[in-house]
């Protein structure tokens, strides 16, 4: 993704997904995407995102929505989800990507909630949530530190204070779904020599088609595109770890380079190069000019 002021601003895309050494359970994301679309993929932590300029059409399992200036986005860990310009001119946001860690320590002081928490609602007009959002951006790009980490806390109390709630309770497991979580394990354990959806059937005692129903049902998206999401996500722990892009595909199970840098920039929002640039930059330098 390209940063600058150059070109025109209503078509260029720029992206810059970064962390702040203050804020360790914390990721960021600025942006404007106008043909880039996000696949079905999901997160360990929240997102947080204040929309700016154009509509970010977001799918979710129940449907699409549509966000525009002054829409906040929040979605809980593990939902999969899709993102793409729902307008000619894209959409611009800032993304806050907190930890579960970091969401649970603010309702614990300033909610009566107690358990697994989470958002009821996943899209809401809220101006001045999307100003604080855009502050901890400043602040963290600026190298304040006692702001950033105050707007952050200010801005999850806010949205935990009036669409907080607990998560329900995972059903009891039927036989697809427990299937589904052993054919998740077994995904997790051979990320670089996965089976075949046959072979994968086989082991878990279903068939393909049981199998593929279940596990979509369970975890949102078909074992392939789980796959591809696992992989990233690993891809993204080694590239943080130092490991160059071409070592890190070959780890998790792209067949080259050029195949990570496809899937790591369609579920990311930026290249595998940027994201270990801008992770390696966070300990050595101070605040990056805002694009």
């Amino acid at each position: 993704m390209a940063a600058g002021p150059e070109g025109d601003p209503a078509t260029r895309e720029w992206a810059r997904h970064w962390q702040y050494a203050a804020l360790p359970g914390l990721d960021l994301l600025r942006a404007h995407y106008v043909r880039h679309a996000f696949p079905r993929h999901s997160h360990e932590g929240y997102v947080v995102a204040a929309v700016t300029r154009g509509v970010e059409d977001v799918g979710l399992p129940r449907g699409t929505l549509h966000a525009g200036p002054g829409s906040v986005v929040m979605i809980n860990p593990e939902v999969p989800h899709t993102a793409r310009a729902g307008a000619p001119e894209g959409w611009a946001y800032a993304t806050l990507y907190p930890s579960a860690r970091a969401v649970d320590a603010v309702a614990a002081e300033v909610t009566n909630l107690r358990g697994t928490v989470g958002f009821d609602t996943s899209c809401t007009s809220d101006p001045e949530a999307g100003r604080l959002i855009h502050e901890v951006h400043r602040a963290a790009e600026q190298g304040n530190a006692l702001a950033a980490d105050t707007l952050l806390r200010v801005v999850l109390a806010r949205l935990l204070g009036r669409h907080g709630g607990l998560l329900s309770p995972a059903p009891s497991l039927t036989a697809g779904a427990r299937a589904a979580g052993l054919a998740r394990a077994v995904l997790e354990d051979r990320l670089t020599a996965p089976p075949t959806l046959e072979a994968l059937a086989a082991e878990v005692g279903a068939t393909p088609f049981a199998l593929l129903r279940a596990f979509k049902k369970r975890y949102g998206m078909p074992p392939h595109a789980w796959l591809t999401n696992a992989r990233v996500r690993r891809a993204r722990g080694l590239l943080e770890a130092g490991v160059p892009p071409a070592a890190a595909a070959a780890a998790v199970g792209f067949t080259d380079q050029p195949h990570l840098n496809r899937h790591f920039t369609r579920i990311v929002g930026v290249p595998p190069g940027a994201y270990q640039r801008e992770r390696a930059r966070t300990y050595k330098t101070g605040p990056r000019p805002r694009p």
